[in-house]
């Protein structure tokens, strides 16, 4: 049975969270019990989610997205709530928000790109001059409506789509989450720009460049580097790991 320590040193290492600024304070965020023998990954650090990781006994939890961004100012109301949680059921919560979007090999982009079988994969998106999404073409070319009802059932998620541009398309770029400012970008580089989070602000950019824009829900586009992460820690201590699925429907 691996030691939090030794988890916590080989993931700050692996998804190389120094290397990119970032609002989240990514790694350990709480402490809890020193052996791990089970780990939970979800997307969200929530009480839903806290809940369902002590029930189904995991001593870690993995999120996308953690309790501190920047800081924290008082420990009262929700944060109270939250933190009380974890240490008096003894559960360490480890936080990663853009290196596990970013990372070649598990982050949510690559990840989204591996689904559609697409090649010539090039970094893509940057944010804060630093690129945190990826970009591949199709090997034959795709019908938007057929590739957004394609992503919807991969992803089990209902996407919203910009249609103003090409009816069959080949080159593809994503970032997830909420990255309405990579369609600047986008709009030089890709067929079709996927994204989570839907943005007024993007409507009128895609319909002057005359580009596609893939709303593929918040959620479901930052569930896929938690899923392949898990399956690196099961690979490299051998132990059993939990997805804890709590989606928002955004």
């Amino acid at each position: 049975m691996p030691h939090l320590d030794e988890i916590v040193g080989y993931l700050d290492g692996y998804l190389k969270i120094g290397e990119i600024e970032d609002t989240s304070v990514n790694g350990l965020q709480v402490q809890g019990r020193g052996k791990v023998e089970r780990i939970g990954f979800a997307v969200d650090a929530c009480m839903e989610t806290f809940k369902e990781a002590d029930g189904r006994g995991a001593d870690m939890l993995v999120v996308h997205h953690g309790l501190i961004w920047g800081g924290i100012k008082s420990v009262t109301g929700i944060t109270y709530d939250r933190l009380k949680f974890l240490i008096e059921n003894g559960i360490s919560l480890y936080a990663v928000h853009l290196p596990l979007d970013k990372h070649p090999e598990v982050g949510n982009n690559i990840q989204f790109l591996k689904l559609f079988d697409v090649s010539d994969i090039k970094e893509f998106g940057q944010y804060h001059g630093v690129n945190i999404g990826f970009m591949g073409e199709f090997k034959e070319e795709k019908v938007l409506e057929e590739f957004a009802e394609e992503v919807g059932n991969k992803l089990n998620t209902k996407p919203g789509v910009l249609d103003f541009g090409k009816e069959k398309i080949r080159k593809v770029g994503v970032v997830s989450g909420a990255a309405s400012s990579v369609i600047s970008e986008a709009v030089e580089k890709v067929d079709v720009f996927v994204t989570g989070e839907v943005s007024h602000s993007v409507y009128h950019s895609a319909k002057d460049a005359r580009v596609n824009v893939i709303f593929a829900g918040h959620y479901a586009t930052e569930t896929l580097g938690v899923k392949a992460l898990a399956g690196v820690l099961e690979k490299e201590f051998g132990m059993e790991t939990v997805f804890i699925d709590v989606p928002t429907g955004l």
